[in-house]
């Protein structure tokens, strides 16, 4: 019997009117019909839908994502390889944008020494001026804050990607810790946490153990920052956050 178009949106979370529309301009014809003339999709057509909704996720226009779809000398294994060609690309823009949010929200990239063509050269089509207003009213009457002010006015381009360079240096350690099973509480995942903090210290402003369980819980509470570990290695916001509670307690700071 197949599925009703009903089910059909339940399933896949699009409309029905949207569904008719694909019908309509031959992108995704059902299967079959009932004798009252209404729609039914075939395991077949859900299938079509998942493709077309992939590539539609992507920025594809329905123009090109029927060519591709109905190209004959194409295959569900070429597709297969074309669409994970084009999701490894989109996490690592997403990589790289999240990374630039992270630098922003901490207040680390405010007062950037550079021309808007080596802002862009560094962080891409991210601007982190974007968040400028949010971080300053998070932060802006602390000490840290106008540390990091003084310090990020004096960097060049390629302190910036020095800095950046390291923060990628550590979040991949604690990603091969976790996905190694090392336990947060372990004195490796501890030892990277540690670098973490001295990292913060050398490069924008003093962080005391307290301060850094602070911004530990902030990865876990702020889906932007939980966004930015968690595209590396699902789950490496909250081990982060814990391999820094257990670090600051190794030191004698346990959370307040």
């Amino acid at each position: 019997m197949g599925y009703s178009v009903g089910q059909v949106a339940g399933y896949s979370g699009v409309t029905v009117r949207t569904l008719h529309h694909y019908d309509e301009i031959g992108l995704l014809v059902p299967g079959g019909r009932t004798h009252a003339g209404h729609r039914r999709y075939s395991d077949a057509d859900l299938d079509r839908l998942q493709q077309i909704l992939f590539y539609r996720e992507l920025g594809f226009p329905l123009e090109e994502v029927a060519v591709l779809l109905d190209d004959p000398a194409s295959d569900p294994q070429a597709h297969l390889r074309r669409q994970h060609a084009l999701l490894t690309e989109r996490i690592e823009k997403l990589r790289k944008m999240a990374a630039a949010v992270q630098h922003a929200m901490e207040a680390r990239t405010m007062g950037i020494n550079l021309t808007p063509e080596e802002k862009f050269e560094v962080f891409g089509d991210f601007d982190p001026d974007e968040y400028a207003e949010e971080a300053e009213r998070r932060w802006g009457g602390t000490d840290a804050w106008a540390q990091s002010q003084r310090r990020s006015a004096s960097y060049t381009k390629e302190d910036w990607r020095r800095i950046n360079a390291e923060a990628e240096d550590i979040k991949r350690r604690l990603a091969e810790l976790l996905e190694a099973g090392v336990p947060a509480t372990a004195p490796e995942a501890m030892d990277v946490a540690e670098d973490y903090r001295a990292w913060l210290g050398a490069n924008h402003y003093d962080c005391g153990y307290q301060m850094h369980v602070c911004l530990g819980e902030m990865y876990v509470a702020d889906e932007r920052f939980t966004r930015y570990f968690d595209t590396t290695r699902p789950g490496l916001a909250v081990y982060t956050r814990d391999a820094i509670v257990a670090n600051a307690t190794r030191h004698g700071h346990p959370p307040a």
